[in-house]
């Protein structure tokens, strides 16, 4: 589903464009879950933003093929209606919009492009209180302000919310268990599974500890250091890196 071959990416810094992945290859099929596991500054979530297109992030050699798609020559919106999903380390508020306003308006311009019909007011309302159901999350914090107010805990859970809805075919999740206590962990780890694992979907699981491996089982976990995939195991890799530490493992 996801084909990563000699990624080369920079990011735009105020001393110039900085490099940041230098030869990344990665695959990924339908039906698996990889996790991406390295130090501070190995490239993890510039490799999230490169692939979910953010401004700022310029590809310098390699290619990225996506479900049978150039992905790099889709715009960011294009690469969502395709059936990539981003999910951020850093969920960002949007004052003044609500949950279910965002959530319907995103979900019906997915729709269009894909040459489906829009979600009625009722259908998007019986969709959301299953997703929401999920995540043990209340409808009355849907109709919320998009994380305005919200715990770190409460956004990593209304963004696999959003996650349900959008129903992606890929999603990449920068670092979903930052900010969640055991109890959050477990449910956002249960509805990444209710939700993602699948034979015609995958995940990308970008985290620095295995405490979330232990719900979301990988097929493999790759170690990014440097810019570059160095080492790629079983789930047994994430323990051995929890024992041992990047330097002696990579």
């Amino acid at each position: 589903m996801l084909k990563i071959e000699n990624l080369h990416a920079e990011v735009a810094t105020a001393d110039g464009p900085k490099p940041i992945l230098n030869g990344l290859t990665l695959e990924v099929a339908a039906g698996e879950i990889h996790a991406i596991m390295g130090p501070n500054g190995a490239g993890k979530s510039t490799l999230a933003h490169t692939l979910g297109g953010r401004p700022g992030y310029e590809i310098t050699e390699g290619s990225v093929t996506f479900d049978g798609q150039d992905l790099l020559e889709l715009e960011p919106h294009e690469r969502a209606a395709a059936g990539l999903f981003l999910g951020f380390q850093y969920p960002v508020e949007i004052p003044g919009v609500s949950n279910v306003q965002f959530l319907r308006e995103a979900a019906n311009a997915q729709r269009k492009v894909r040459g489906q019909d829009p979600l009625s007011g009722g259908e998007f309302l019986k969709l959301a209180k299953e997703k929401a159901a999920l995540l043990r999350m209340d409808m009355d914090m849907l109709k919320r302000p998009v994380n305005v107010g919200f715990s770190g805990g409460e956004k990593k859970r209304n963004e696999m919310v959003q996650m349900g809805i959008l129903d992606p075919k890929f999603a990449i999740l920068d670092e979903t268990d930052s900010g969640l206590d055991i109890d959050a962990l477990r449910i956002v780890g249960d509805g990444i599974n209710a939700i993602m694992r699948s034979p015609d979907k995958a995940v990308l699981l970008i985290t620095h500890y295995q405490r979330l491996l232990d719900y979301v089982k990988p097929d493999k976990v790759h170690i990014l250091a440097g810019g570059r995939i160095v080492k790629t195991g079983g789930p047994e890799l994430a323990h051995q890196l929890e024992e041992e530490g990047y330097e002696a493992v990579a």
